[in-house]
């Protein structure tokens, strides 16, 4: 039995950089794992679309794909964008079987990569104090996923016992900036920005930006290509491959053949 075909579904975006990340991964998980089929694809603002990749494989003869959102949170593009590609999908390929897994989410392990890329911040700018932290995403109006991003910021604040804030660029308050502020008010002076995006782009920019102006003395890069990130993908595409299990068969055309059709 074949394995599914994986097609990476990332949000995109204007910025070059974003795209070039993701293809990066793929080359990742292709490297990880060699007997996969492995494509990307974006929602928005570069190509290709999902819809070109699935037609790709389609012609191919691809029987089986698994959709999986690039995304950190479960909000509106997980519960709408997402569902809504799917179902396009299914109506335009009724042959394949097609499953969306789950997000990546806000798993513990990608804390492991966000401490790699502090280290590296405060290496580079020679911070050598820090007695305050702040994890900045993008947010969402979606409240459980910004409760998401606040476990998350806990368990990191435990990790190096300092106090730590989780902020939002957009849809939630308090900013980066205001987080940063917030701190700085109460009298610590070395507070570092965890930046928990996926790759670079407006958010990720925007956040470094405004809470270095407001004092932040080392502000991490996103969280890029990395074994935990490429891991995790691996994970959700094995979980939405055994429920591909329990999917009825895609229907398959009719094949009438000219003996059996009878002439008046």
């Amino acid at each position: 039995m074949t394995a599914p075909a994986l097609v990476i579904l990332a949000h995109g975006s204007r910025d070059p950089r974003s795209a070039a990340t993701v293809h990066a991964l793929v080359k990742c998980l292709r490297d990880m794992r060699d007997d996969l089929r492995i494509e990307a694809s974006f929602l928005d603002h570069c190509p290709p679309t999902p819809y070109q990749v699935i037609g790709k494989l389609a012609a191919e003869g691809v029987e089986e794909v698994v959709v999986l959102p690039l995304l950190l949170s479960s909000a509106y593009h997980a519960r709408i964008d997402v569902p809504a590609v799917v179902d396009e999908a299914r109506s335009r390929f009724p042959a394949l079987r097609i499953i969306a897994s789950d997000v990546l989410g806000y798993d513990e392990s990608l804390l492991d990569v966000l401490d790699r890329r502090m280290r590296a911040e405060l290496k580079d700018g020679r911070v050598r104090e820090l007695d305050a932290l702040v994890l900045a995403c993008a947010g969402s109006s979606d409240s459980q996923a910004n409760a998401s991003v606040t476990r998350l910021a806990r368990l990191w604040g435990q990790r190096h016992k300092l106090p730590v804030t989780a902020a939002f660029t957009c849809a939630a308050t308090p900013s980066p900036a205001e987080a940063v502020l917030k701190w700085r008010l109460e009298g610590r002076r070395h507070v570092a920005v965890g930046s928990l995006f996926l790759a670079p782009g407006v958010l990720p920019d925007r956040a470094e930006s405004t809470a270095r102006r407001a004092g932040a003395v080392a502000v991490s890069r996103p969280l890029g290509v990395s074994a935990e990130v490429a891991r995790l993908v691996l994970l959700r595409y094995g979980v939405a491959g055994l429920d591909l299990l329990t999917l009825a068969p895609a229907p398959r055309p009719t094949v009438v053949r000219p003996e059996l059709v009878r002439t008046a």
